[in-house]
């Protein structure tokens, strides 16, 4: 009996260790999908609208007339729905389109191609499909490879293949695959029109959009580094750089990790139409160049970081005298150009500050390089204790030159996407702000949530 009991204990206490373990786990799992959800909304909203779309599309097979001429092929409607349907509206048209015109035409040649190998009997037949089949799906991968193809069609390029290969390989009779290809197509092209109108009428996210405030995201970080760090933190202890050393200074070392972003939400926004400041045709690709120049930038950044956190980073006060101010200004400038070039591009008009900060800069790299040329010091000073100096003087001055060339970049997607001008009274009180806080290391520009 004791050893009964014994056991019923050990049991017991089994059972309730494992029931305690798995709640463990399901507050854990609660937890992290509350804050999968609270980090971006839009996925919540994402997951209703397939859900209500799976749901509008099986209803097909509840309604007797649809089902009646449909017959099993309905099926297809609700398989479109589930591979088609995206977060993005450029990104569900896109496949939507590619799925529904690849069947299409993919469909047709099959069934020419089965025609053609009936024709030559029940013993040429099979021969004469293999070739169709090896002819196409060789032809069709190989366009895969091309670049321009492959970032928009290569879903479109694969339906095709697996369509024709099916349609040319059945059994059946011609008039039996026509019909059959008639209500495949039918269903998909329903499943499509479906995803795209839900997609489009219930709360849309567009990849344009996004593909926007990412790349103006993206220069707001460049400007955070000069605000929070660049400006007033050359020339000082190591211990006070450490100090400073943030994570809103580092927040440019998110471009570096993340440089595919931007051409995947580009292939998206071509397929959208236009919607709301942005028109049909918008210049989506001259985000692509300004987001490759803030990449380089980026780059450069984080080259200076590691040159002024490193332990032998010393400047003598003789060389510190020399460039302290051409750095300073160089730095604070660039800042200032590169939250105007932010403003610019969020509020979608003409970025006439940025130029003049851009040329100030400019005018600091020309006094820096002077200072740095200069044969006294050179003469005067420690060779080992100027290079490190010069070193980070240098990436200042390539830093000022990317920036320039983002200003520009910035200033043709003004002038191809037709930016209104900037108010004078605004452009007034914000050259007003910075002479008042020419140096500050707060950032007063809000970060949207879920940017892309």
């Amino acid at each position: 009996m004791e050893m009964v009991s014994h056991e019923k204990l050990g049991l017991m206490s089994g059972g309730f260790v494992w029931v305690k373990g798995l709640f463990a786990k399901l507050v854990e799992v609660a937890s992290k999908t509350r804050a999968l959800g609270k980090d971006d909304p839009r996925r919540v909203i994402h997951s209703l609208k397939l859900g209500l779309t799976l749901t509008i599309v099986s209803m097909l097979y509840y309604y007797k007339p649809l089902f009646a001429n449909f017959g099993v092929s309905a099926m297809w409607a609700v398989m479109t729905v589930v591979v088609v349907f995206e977060f993005s509206v450029g990104a569900t048209l896109g496949k939507g389109l590619n799925r529904a015109f690849a069947t299409l035409f993919a469909g047709a040649l099959g069934a020419g191609a089965h025609h053609l190998a009936a024709l030559s009997g029940h013993v040429g037949q099979p021969i004469i499909t293999s070739i169709f089949v090896f002819l196409l799906a060789c032809i069709l991968t190989f366009m895969r490879f091309f670049p321009s193809i492959k970032a928009k069609y290569d879903y479109g390029m694969m339906i095709g293949i697996l369509t024709f290969s099916f349609v040319s390989i059945s059994g059946v009779g011609d008039d039996e695959i026509l019909l059959l290809l008639q209500k495949r197509v039918s269903t998909i092209f329903l499943g499509v029109c479906v995803c795209v109108v839900i997609s489009i009428s219930i709360s849309p996210f567009w990849a344009g959009q996004d593909l926007h405030n990412r790349i103006a995201l993206n220069i707001e970080k460049l400007a955070l580094f000069f605000q929070g760090y660049g400006s007033v933190e050359y020339f000082k202890t190591l211990q006070d750089r450490e100090a400073k050393d943030d994570k809103s200074i580092q927040a440019y070392k998110s471009i570096l990790k993340s440089s595919g972003i931007e051409d995947t939400l580009y292939n998206f926004a071509r397929w959208e139409p236009g919607h709301g400041c942005f028109q049909f045709r918008h210049p989506w690709k001259q985000y692509l160049k300004i987001g490759a120049l803030t990449y380089q930038c980026a780059f450069r950044i984080d080259a200076l970081h590691r040159n002024l956190s490193s332990s032998s980073f010393q400047v003598s006060q003789e060389i510190q005298t020399q460039i302290q101010e051409p750095c300073m200004e160089m730095s604070m400038e660039t800042g200032k150009a590169l939250r105007q070039l932010v403003s610019s591009i969020r509020e979608m008009t003409q970025p006439t500050l940025a130029e003049i900060h851009t040329n100030n800069s400019k005018a600091a790299a020309k006094k820096l390089k002077a200072s740095l040329k200069s044969s006294r010091l050179w003469e005067s000073c420690d060779l080992l204790t100027l290079i490190p100096a010069a070193n980070v003087g240098t990436l200042l001055v390539d830093v000022v030159d990317i920036t320039e060339k983002i200003a520009e970049a910035v200033q043709e997607l003004a002038s191809l996407a037709h930016f209104k001008a900037a108010k004078p009274a605004e452009a007034a009180i914000q050259s007003e702000k910075e002479k008042v806080e020419p140096n500050s290391g707060v950032s007063f520009v809000t970060i949207p949530i879920g940017s892309g």
